[in-house]
């Protein structure tokens, strides 16, 4: 029996504070899910209340992101030499977006949780860059990237080392 068959199956991610190290950025890639993966995010005044809410909790800041129709992938960095934490940050803007959520026939619009990945090196953060910009391509929304509506950048964040 190999050491991996008598791990437990993981339900949620492990999520760790950031680690700060010299002068590397802090870039944070992030995925947050609809609750039971349904497809509703992918609409002009979704795309308008999550920025709004991004805007309104600026203790972290956006850089490149997309909305895929069940789930949002961004990348976000600390504003300050002390930032709340992550996951307070996650929750306060997804409570703001549940606030301004026009339908409310859904009761939940967020999976809890979320998935959390800190940069290590620039290459990483290029391949995930390039990962959420040719999502909409992969999943047959678009044949080109560009003609997803649903993406932007809220802030350039730099990769230093």
């Amino acid at each position: 029996m190999s050491e991996t068959e008598n791990l437990p199956e993981r339900k949620h991610p492990a999520h760790f504070a950031p680690v700060e190290k010299h002068n590397r950025s802090i870039i944070i890639f992030l995925t947050v899910c609809a609750k039971d993966r349904k497809r509703i995010f992918s609409s002009d005044k979704f795309h308008d209340i999550i920025k709004d809410a991004w805007k309104e909790n600026p203790e972290w800041v956006v850089g490149n992101y997309v909305i895929m129709p069940d789930h949002v992938h961004l990348f976000c960095a600390p504003s300050t030499a002390y930032p709340m934490s992550l996951k307070k940050w996650i929750i306060k803007w997804k409570s703001c977006c549940s606030r301004n959520w026009l339908d409310r026939s859904f009761k939940d619009i967020w999976q809890r949780g979320y998935w959390d990945r800190q940069l290590r090196k620039a290459d990483s953060y290029q391949e995930k860059s390039d990962y959420i910009r040719m999502n909409p391509v992969r999943k047959g929304l678009v044949a080109l990237p560009e003609e997803w509506p649903f993406h932007g950048t809220m802030s350039n964040l730099l990769w230093t080392d």
